[in-house]
């Protein structure tokens, strides 16, 4: 009792767009982090097999890589087609917002946690489509409180920007502490 592609195909409720490449690309990103277990994680002798440093995330990948090949045989639609170029594009667009937070972890050490903070929450505003004065100002203030809570209440670390060398002695030192 053989089922026709076409008929499931029918059946199918949901978008069929972009389902192809995304099974396609999260069972080869399964490969690749099998393919790599070896060389990032280890087996230690003398400890229990499932408190293994190797165990928890060979059978999270294996299970990726399992499900992953899983969806990938039972799509109703395996072929690529223009349709999923476009939803690709839209899931592409996302990344724009990683080149953001990349830059963003990059110039942090240039120039400073405060002033990249408040930059950036600015930037990220204007991006997003809030122009006004008020939306920019609520940002800023938004960015220095951030600064404020991560390095003045919850003690957290984070390296004075390159920028700080030039100021005078002890406005130096406030600036890398606090700043």
């Amino acid at each position: 009792m053989s089922k026709d592609r076409s008929e499931e195909i029918k059946r199918f409720d949901g978008p069929l767009r972009g389902q192809a490449l995304f099974a396609i690309v999260f069972f080869l990103a399964a490969a690749l982090l099998l393919s790599q277990l070896g060389s990032e994680t280890k087996w230690a002798k003398g400890t229990k097999f499932f408190a293994q440093p190797r165990f928890w995330p060979a059978v999270s990948v294996i299970g990726m890589l399992l499900f992953g090949g899983l969806h990938l045989w039972k799509l109703p639609r395996r072929s690529l087609t223009r349709v999923d170029a476009a939803e690709w594009l839209v899931w592409a667009k996302a990344l724009e917002y990683v080149a953001w937070f990349m830059g963003y972890v990059w110039l942090v050490p240039r120039l400073g946690y405060l002033p990249m903070t408040v930059l950036f929450m600015l930037g990220l505003a204007y991006r997003l489509g809030y122009r006004s004065r008020k939306m920019l100002w609520i940002s800023a203030i938004f960015g220095v409180v951030v600064v404020v809570v991560f390095k003045g209440l919850l003690n957290v670390k984070i390296p004075g920007g390159a920028v700080y060398e030039y100021l005078p002695g002890a406005l130096r030192s406030f600036f890398i502490l606090n700043f």
